[in-house]
């Protein structure tokens, strides 16, 4: 059944209405147990869009602690499962982020074990109950899902900060004064008393380079993020902003890649993809668990087709899938998706909207993404997230196949570049990466009819910036890279997209270790991020199956022709998509999920741009060069040049600051 819902741009407004999770720490013990209270209360009110249902709080004087909770009732809606939450046994207090997916097999374990003193059925009391028998390590060995949480140890008086192993849940934290502070989002942080943050000049010129802001950095100096699959331990007696903080992983994503890697599963190809199938089946049939109305985003490409099968397959009744559609057929999904929906049988909702529905969503963009960020995908992201929480609360997404299994194209083509690199051509090549940083950014661009350069320039330019690739993850970056073949507005970072050289693979072929650094990275730093945000800002709560760890950890080890065959990717998961889906409809080029932010620059959205990139407002703080941002406008205004991304990330910056750094 297909039900469709056609927009127009007058007529969209963004209802702000997933948990959110805050805290601070104030170990010099000033405050008391009432202004401790009050403190996280502020943090947690301002994420009160990803937990409209309910909140809470607890405070302690004695160790200076105070945890505030913002709940999106997904799991046991009763006051039984409210945050935040103390064990059984009383020594343990959580507030928690997201969904342990696991949680009824654990439970099982934990009675069968003599554990009965339950009461209510949410996934928080199964952690806390772990936790009181297992321990703290055994327990976090054992969840299947995606979380952030602060877990206190009251008899230890420890407080463990926590993020799930592919970094799907958010958490930022840091010293704001003497104050240690944490939150979901930014925009928490903001209420501790003395907030005064600074700027970090290396941050901005990430966010230029990369469109987001990579690894453990925020936009913020002395605030970080959380890394995927680690954890925090603090010692509330002796915790102060001059001692270093514990900080490890308990999930070591890089020895265990290395060693799925090693030891490659070299079955058969239908021995292959029917334990692949059954694996994903069951986790997808994990993830459908909810206590309130579910669907899935369907794009009709091969990694949402997939779940949407399989969630058909393991569902008693008839799935509901969601996609957006444009009137614009450059921008339009909706066909490919709706024949996939009718040969699932799913219970189909689209939405068609006219090209400058999304439009009216730009002005919300900064207090949404409360750090700035800048993939272009994140209006179209927004949309679909709206629409998707008319009808339900959960929606399972197809986020992380790429990833996994070499979608982007771009994957084959560095993987040649590497190769070249590295054959007989590598001393010309390197030489000719080493003279490319000197020269000018237009010195090879040749003019021709109308004025306009023809493109060998900055090819040559971008072709020598390979030379400079000394590991195949450097390859990697500069396709995330902007600004290649301009003079950027900033000066050259420190951060790298992958930077964190110890964490790069040591086995592998070079596709392994590009796949793997996305995966570490662009993954959790800007698509997770921009699911995330979009979602939760109405109340939406977003799981990805091909996220979960057995899931990651199977493809890790799986040899690269079950990933690409024949220069086609995602073999093995069109293999099992085949089983429901006939091959001819989704059999397509992909498509991204971009808007045509390039033309929107020069048309609708033109006076905007030129108000945030006035000459005075882009020097207002010397953090970027008017005049490199200036000439890179005035040549996409005339068509010399196209440059959407780069002005997007300035634009996306500017648009924060107007937002939130005052």
């Amino acid at each position: 059944m297909l039900r469709r819902l056609r927009r127009a741009s007058h007529s969209w407004e963004l209802t702000f209405g997933m948990c959110g999770i805050a805290g601070l720490v104030d170990p010099r013990r000033k405050h008391s147990h009432e202004e401790l209270s009050c403190f996280a209360v502020s943090m947690a009110n301002r994420l009160r869009h990803r937990g409209p249902d309910d909140s809470g709080v607890y405070a302690d004087g004695e160790t200076g602690l105070a945890l505030g909770f913002r709940r999106l009732s997904i799991q046991d809606c009763s006051p039984k499962g409210a945050q935040p939450m103390t064990s059984a046994s009383g020594r343990y207090v959580i507030v928690y982020n997201g969904e342990v997916y696991n949680f009824r097999k654990i439970r099982q374990i934990l009675e069968s074990e003599g554990f009965d003193r339950w009461r209510g059925q949410s996934d928080t009391e199964v952690v806390l109950a772990a936790f009181d028998r297992f321990g703290f390590a055994r327990s976090l060995a054992l969840f299947q899902g995606m979380f952030a949480f602060a877990l206190l140890d009251r008899d230890l008086r420890r407080l463990y900060l926590v993020r799930d192993r592919m970094g799907e849940k958010p958490l930022y934290f840091g010293w704001s004064g003497g104050t240690f502070v944490f939150a979901s989002e930014l925009k928490a942080l903001a209420a501790v008393p003395g907030w005064n943050p600074e700027i970090d000049r290396d941050a901005v010129a990430a966010l230029m380079r990369y469109s987001y802001i990579p690894g453990s950095h925020s936009i913020f100096a002395g605030i970080r993020k959380l890394l995927p699959g680690h954890q925090i331990v603090l010692d509330l007696e002796t915790l102060a902003p001059d001692r270093p903080l514990k900080l490890e992983a308990y999930w070591n994503a890089t020895a265990i890649a290395d060693a799925a890697i090693r030891s490659r599963d070299m079955a058969q190809d239908a021995d292959t993809v029917s334990r692949f199938d059954t694996l994903l089946s069951e986790t997808v049939e994990r993830e459908l668990i909810a206590d309130v109305p579910l669907g899935v985003f369907l794009s009709g490409g091969i990694d949402s087709s997939t779940i949407a099968a399989l969630a058909q397959k393991v569902s008693t009744k008839p799935v509901c899938t969601f996609t957006i559609g444009f009137e614009d057929r450059a921008l339009d999904e909706s066909v490919k998706a709706r024949k996939v929906a009718r040969q699932l049988g799913t219970e189909h909702h689209e939405l068609i909207a006219d090209a400058a529905t999304p439009l009216g969503l730009v002005d919300q963009l900064a207090r949404i993404y409360d750090e700035p960020f800048a993939d272009v995908s994140q209006l179209p992201t927004l949309l679909l997230a709206q629409f998707t929480r008319e009808h339900v609360s959960v929606a399972l997404t197809g986020d992380g196949g790429d990833e996994l299994f070499a979608g982007y194209p771009r994957y084959l083509k560095a993987v040649r570049r590497w190769h070249k690199r590295s054959g007989p051509w590598r001393w010309a090549i390197g030489k000719a990466g080493s003279a490319a940083a000197f020269l000018p950014h237009d010195a090879l661009n040749i003019v021709s009819f109308g004025n306009r350069p023809w493109r060998l320039g900055d090819r040559l330019h971008r072709y020598c910036d390979y030379g400079r690739a000394s590991t195949p993850e450097d390859i990697q970056e500069a396709y995330h890279s902007r600004w290649r073949t301009a003079a950027a507005p900033v000066r050259p970072t420190s951060i790298g997209y992958y930077a964190d050289r110890e964490r790069h693979l040591k086995s592998g072929t070079p596709l392994d270790r590009m796949l793997f650094a996305d995966a570490m990275s662009y993954l959790p730093d800007d698509l997770l991020v921009k699911i995330d945000r979009a979602t939760m800002s109405v109340g939406l709560e977003a799981r990805a199956p091909l996220l979960d760890h057995k899931v990651v950890e199977f493809v890790w080890g799986l040899p690269l022709a079950r990933k690409v065959r024949d220069g086609e990717a995602k073999w093995l998961l069109k293999q099992v998509l085949y089983g429901s889906v006939p091959q001819a409809l989704v059999d397509h080029p992909k498509q991204g999920f971009e808007p045509p932010i390039g033309d929107w620059l020069r048309g609708p959205l033109r006076s905007w741009a030129e108000e945030l990139l006035r000459h005075d407002r882009l020097e207002a703080d010397g953090l970027l060069d008017a005049k490199s941002v200036r000439a890179v406008w005035r040549e996409h205004l005339t068509g010399v040049r196209n440059w959407p991304f780069e002005l997007w990330n300035v634009l996306m910056f500017q648009a924060w600051r107007d937002a939130w750094a005052g």
